[in-house]
């Protein structure tokens, strides 16, 4: 079993025994780092064609999120960890790129819990990936992970982002979740057949959130080159609603904002900044 499967296992056990909402819960301080290591070629290929990537001699700019998302999960399972990870929901990403990563770079990575803060409908987590190269900052992303419990706020509802001019429409296949998680190593149940997704309260399994937002990235990135203006230097993306698979879904931009829309919904909002 892989550590992100051995991490799965040890969330499901652990949860039951965490409680949401608690007062004075703090976060572990210790900080999970992965020595510099050689990036796997035939993943990072997969990796790239599932989400559209299509350049080569670059990493992709949501990759190292991927390469660190097993040790964020040993984090966010630990006991000491205070909220459960079964029912945590990925709510933003925000990543910066400080220098171009190549795929024969070996990045060190490290990963940490940084914050607690309360959110509308409980509390919210940031978890902090770096990745450096020789001891230097070049890549960084935070995400936030939400504890749903009642609040003060629970009914408040979140403004409806605009909506911007349409530029594609996607069909998603029903194994898309199967696709992302053999590429990426996310296998949530929730996202790989409708029986385990329905075990979460989901209707039908789902798209995992960090393929639509690389998804989106590789439509953006299509027409930059490897290096110079054009390049996206850094993104913020707020998951707003699960797209339900199969699917089909409109991406949509405007300048620098974009977003992914379908059923009278917004999945996914976002905006990126771009090398000048």
């Amino acid at each position: 079993m892989t550590s992100l499967g051995l991490s799965l296992v040890r969330g499901a056990v652990t949860s039951p025994f965490k409680r949401v909402g608690r007062p004075g819960a703090v976060l572990p301080t210790g900080r999970v780092t992965l020595p510099p290591t050689r990036i796997a070629p035939g993943p990072l290929a997969a990796y790239s064609r599932v989400c559209g990537f299509t350049e080569s001699g670059v990493l992709p700019l949501t990759y190292p999120h991927v390469l660190g998302f097993p040790s964020a999960m040993r984090i966010m399972t630990g006991r000491d960890f205070p909220l459960p990870v079964l029912g945590l929901v990925h709510t933003w990403i925000e990543i910066t790129r400080h220098r171009v990563l190549q795929p024969t770079d070996e990045p060190e990575l490290r990963v940490y819990a940084a914050e607690l803060t309360a959110h509308r409908r409980g509390t919210e987590v940031t978890v902090v990936t770096e990745a450096r190269l020789d001891g230097v900052l070049a890549w960084e992303s935070r995400s936030g992970y939400l504890a749903r419990h009642p609040t003060d706020t629970s009914g408040t509802p979140a403004p409806r982002p605009p909506e911007l001019p349409a530029v594609a429409d996607w069909r998603l296949p029903t194994d898309l979740g199967r696709r992302y998680g053999a590429a990426s190593g996310d296998r949530n149940p929730i996202h790989l057949h409708p029986l385990t997704a329905r075990l979460f309260g989901f209707p039908r399994h789902i798209a995992h959130g960090m393929w639509t937002v690389a998804r989106c990235l590789a439509e953006a990135g299509s027409g930059s080159g490897v290096t110079g203006p054009g390049r996206i230097r850094s993104v913020r993306a707020d998951f707003k609603a699960p797209v339900l698979l199969p699917a089909t879904v409109t991406y949509a931009a405007a300048g620098t904002d974009f977003q992914l829309r379908g059923g009278g919904r917004v999945h996914l909002d976002g905006r990126l900044t771009r090398e000048d």
